[in-house]
């Protein structure tokens, strides 16, 4: 939402318009207004602390606004909190107002239903477990809600087609949701309880343990993410000609490990160790990287080490795990002509494996200072044709299945110039067998 679209600008008017209909009946709402006014200010500081520590949002609080207030007055608890988060991105304003009637809608329609599923007495008087049905309830619409509109903002200001703008959002939100509305509940039934809202608000204390726990891993993840930028950065500075193509091959790797139905962890693994595969180039010179024309059999030799060098200089990043086998070992070919060991078959590690195919198929579909792209179409035939002697043909096939499922749309050529659609190029290249010998993919 940097560079807001007028459509989205009337979107986001129509959400506020909405959620300000939702508000309007507040003056005639009997509600204790002290209840309001702390869980507001109980959901900003929290809202506060959470986004600063990159955990997400704190809905226990706005959920146990929506089991105990009218739908008016636990609309109007989100407010505050919504209006004050901290916002990473430009507009500011704009995100903080659209944050605002978003949530004020979510917590609007929780509430409603919950109070029309028979909520409000369920949670006078606890009876397990059929206090959970509205409670269970109330969250589906909550989620459902925030699905809803973040769908449609995806759709007028991010430009994404209507037929992906909602795709896993419902899915991938229901479980923490759903995690965070019985933390709510608890807090609800507690606070209708004899011991009152002080000990409502001890509920809090586990779920903060568990967003320090959470921050902690961010902060480990974002460490891990730096180390990997920093070195494929300088390994674009160096080789300019394939400056894209290890964030490309980390991709297409990606796609294999997902198509043989591996684990997140190890396609994460997986996206890694095609990010960083070429990282040994640092220890090759900079003249034989950008050299034009054919290399020598002594310069092919010294450009054949970059496993090596790449293995030496990540094996001591313990959370790359596999990874690190596959930054040595993703030249090798299964019929043990490879290097820089001449493994055979399975000898050679299954990460190493995938990587080999994405790294020949992105050297053959990019254009490099020696070759022109290839299509796409072509560079499929040709791993197709080197299955069984240089590649893995299980990989391969996973390979083929997840393009024609998926497509392959890279952000940027070898050489950082606009993407020109493979398939219009005329096909002249190296090969798949040819396309590791310059020592460039």
């Amino acid at each position: 939402m940097d560079a807001v679209p007028a459509r989205a600008h009337a979107y986001v008017a129509g959400v506020v318009l909405a959620a300000l209909v939702c508000l309007s009946p507040l003056p005639q709402v009997h509600t204790p207004w002290w209840a309001v006014l702390l869980l507001a200010g109980l959901y900003a500081g929290s809202e506060v602390v959470a986004r600063s520590r990159l955990v997400g949002t704190c809905y226990p609080v706005l959920l146990a606004g929506a089991f105990l207030l009218p739908p008016p007055a636990a609309a109007l608890a989100a407010l505050p909190g919504a209006l004050l988060s901290p916002v990473a991105q430009r507009p500011f304003a704009l995100r903080r107002v659209w944050r605002a009637a978003q949530l004020t809608l979510a917590v609007w329609a929780a509430s409603r239903v919950h109070w029309g599923c028979g909520g409000r007495d369920a949670v006078v008087a606890p009876d397990f477990p059929y206090v959970l049905v509205p409670a269970g309830a109330a969250v589906l619409a909550f989620c459902l809600v925030l699905t809803l509109l973040d769908g449609g903002i995806r759709v007028f200001a991010d430009r994404v087609p209507a037929g992906r703008a909602w795709r896993g959002l419902f899915s991938g939100s229901l479980a923490p949701i759903a995690v965070h509305g019985l933390a709510g509940l608890m807090m609800a039934v507690l606070w209708r309880s004899p011991y009152g809202p002080v000990a409502a608000l001890l509920v809090l204390l586990p779920m903060c343990v568990a967003w320090w726990a959470f921050a902690q891993y961010h902060r480990e993840r974002a460490a891990h993410q730096a180390t990997i930028r920093a070195l494929v950065q300088a390994v674009d500075i160096k080789d300019g000609y394939t400056r894209g193509h290890s964030e490309r091959v980390g991709q297409a790797s990606m796609m294999i490990a997902r198509e043989l139905g591996m684990d997140d962890e190890r396609v994460e693994t997986l996206r890694f160790a095609g990010i960083l595969h070429d990282v040994g180039k640092l220890g090759v010179p900079t003249r034989l990287l950008r050299k034009d024309g054919p290399l020598t059999p002594e310069e092919r030799r010294v450009i054949e080490l970059h496993p090596e060098y790449g293995h030496e200089m990540v094996r001591g990043i313990r959370f790359l795990g596999e990874a690190r086998a596959a930054v040595l070992h993703h030249h090798e070919r299964l019929d043990g002509s490879g290097y820089p060991y001449g493994l055979v078959g399975d000898r050679i590690p299954e990460s190493a494996r995938v990587v080999a195919v994405a790294d020949a198929f992105d050297a053959m579909t990019s254009t490099r200072s020696y070759s022109r792209a290839r299509p796409v179409a072509a560079a499929v035939e040709e791993l197709q044709r080197c299955a069984g002697a240089q590649f893995d043909p299980r990989i391969v096939r996973a390979l083929v299945r997840s393009l024609g499922r998926h497509g392959w749309r890279p952000a940027v050529t070898a050489d950082g110039t606009p993407v020109v659609p493979a398939d219009v190029i005329p096909g002249r290249g190296e090969g798949a067998r040819d396309s590791v010998g310059r020592g460039a993919s």
